[in-house]
C-alpha cells in the first residue's frame, strides 16, 4: 500500500493520464489553506501552518522513501507541452497577493494575542518563503518579460527584489565557489551564513547592475538601473504599508518579509553547503549536477514545485521544474528540504550529519 502512494505522489503512473499529472502539486495549496485558517483564528490554531512545514512534512519524508526515477525524453515533450503547469505557478502569484493583503487587513483592525500575534506572522513569514520566493525562483529563470514580472511582484513582498538579479547573473555564475555569497563553506554555522548571504548577495546585485549598464555606456544614476527602481517600489510599498495600518503593521509585516529571507537563504545554506568547483587554469570548472546537493524525497518536492531537485537546475536553468531531472552523480540529502532546515538550524547537528557526507562524497569524485 505505501509502495502505492509512492508510485501515485512520484506521477509516474499519472502520465499516462497526462490531463492529471499537474494536480499532485496542488499540495503547495495546502499551505495558504492552513494560513487562512491562522489569519482568521487566534490563539495555538494560528501555528498551524508552521507545524506543516517542519513537522507534519519531515515526518512524512521519514516514512516514504526517495523517488529517483526520471521521465523518458517522450513524456517530457508531453510535459512541455501541458499549459497547466505553468498555470499552476501563475495561480500562486494571486493567491499570495490576496494573502498579503488580507494579513495586512487583519492586523490592523484591532489588538490580539502576543501569541496570535506571533502565530500569523509566523504564517506570513512561510507564504513570503514557500509561496513567493520560490515561485518567484520559478518565474525569475523564465524567458516571457510578464512572467518576469510576476516574479519581481512576488519577490516585493519580501522586500528583496534584488534577488531577481543576484541569483540569476551572480548565483548560477559562481554557485560553489568562493566568490558566491549564497554558497555555505564547509563548517559554516547557519546563522554566519545568514549575515555573509544577506549583506553581500544585496551589494553583489549592485555591482552586476552597474556593470550592466556600464557596458552599455549608461550612468548608474537613472532608473535604468533595476537596483534603483526595486529600491523605489518597495520603499513605496512600505509607505503604503504605514499608511494603510501604521508603523506597527510595518514592523509585524517587516517581521513575516524577515522570516521569508531567512527561508530563503537557509535553502541556500544547505543547497550548496560545502561544495567547491575546481579551478583550472584560473577558471573555474563549469557548474555541474555535483555541485548542488539533491533531494528526490517526493513530499516537499510537491510542496516546492521540484526545487530540491537543485543538482538539474543548476546544471541547466532553463528546465522547467515539472522537468527536473535525478542526477546520478549529485551528492544527495539523507532527507527532504523541510527536514535538513531543521538539522541546519542545529549547527553541531548539521556538521555531525554532513561533513562526514561531504568528505566521502569528495572522496567518490576523486
Amino acid at each position: 500500500m505505501v509502495k502505492w502512494n509512492i508510485d501515485y505522489l512520484s506521477g509516474i503512473d499519472c502520465l499516462k493520464m497526462k490531463r492529471l499529472y499537474p494536480v499532485k502539486y496542488f499540495a503547495t495549496f495546502t499551505l495558504p489553506a492552513l494560513v487562512m485558517i491562522s489569519f482568521t483564528h487566534t490563539g495555538w490554531v494560528t501555528f498551524l501552518p508552521l507545524a506543516e512545514a517542519f513537522v507534519v512534512v519531515p515526518l512524512l519524508e521519514l516514512f516514504f522513501a526517495p523517488d529517483s526515477r526520471n521521465i523518458t525524453k517522450d513524456e517530457e515533450q508531453e510535459l512541455l507541452k501541458n499549459t497547466w503547469f505553468d498555470w499552476l505557478v501563475y495561480l500562486v502569484v494571486p493567491v499570495h497577493l490576496v494573502m498579503v493583503g488580507f494579513f495586512l487587513w487583519q492586523m490592523q483592525s484591532g489588538p490580539e494575542s502576543l501569541l496570535t500575534i506571533m502565530g500569523r506572522v509566523s504564517a506570513m513569514g512561510l507564504l513570503c518563503g514557500v509561496l513567493g520566493i520560490n515561485v518567484a525562483h520559478e518565474l525569475g529563470h523564465r524567458k516571457n518579460t510578464w512572467e518576469q514580472l510576476m516574479s519581481k511582484l512576488l519577490l516585493l513582498t519580501s522586500f528583496y527584489m534584488h534577488f531577481f538579479i543576484e541569483h540569476n547573473r551572480g548565483h548560477h555564475k559562481n554557485a560553489a565557489t568562493p566568490e558566491d555569497p549564497a554558497t555555505a563553506r564547509y563548517n559554516e554555522p547557519l546563522y554566519t551564513f545568514w549575515v555573509r548571504s544577506i549583506i553581500k548577495s544585496y551589494l553583489s546585485a549592485w555591482k552586476l547592475e552597474a556593470d550592466r549598464l556600464r557596458k552599455i555606456g549608461s550612468s548608474s544614476l537613472t532608473l535604468k538601473n533595476e537596483m534603483l527602481t526595486f529600491q523605489l517600489i518597495q520603499l513605496l510599498f512600505i509607505s503604503a504599508i504605514i499608511l494603510f495600518g501604521g508603523w506597527a503593521l510595518l514592523l509585524y509585516y517587516t517581521m513575516a518579509a524577515f522570516m521569508g529571507i531567512l527561508l530563503l537563504e537557509t535553502v541556500n545554506y544547505i543547497e550548496h553547503y560545502g561544495l567547491v568547483r575546481e579551478q583550472r587554469e584560473g577558471r573555474y570548472q563549469r557548474v555541474m549536477p555535483e555541485h548542488s546537493w539533491n533531494s528526490d524525497h517526493m513530499v516537499g518536492r510537491l510542496m516546492l514545485f521540484e526545487l530540491s531537485r537543485h543538482s538539474d537546475h543548476h546544471y541547466q536553468a532553463n528546465r522547467k521544474y515539472q522537468i527536473l531531472r535525478h542526477m546520478e552523480v549529485s551528492p544527495q540529502m539523507p532527507t527532504g528540504y523541510p527536514g535538513m532546515m531543521i538539522l541546519a538550524f542545529v549547527p553541531p547537528l548539521w556538521f555531525r550529519i554532513m561533513n562526514r557526507r561531504v568528505v566521502d562524497f569528495k572522496k567518490m569524485l576523486s
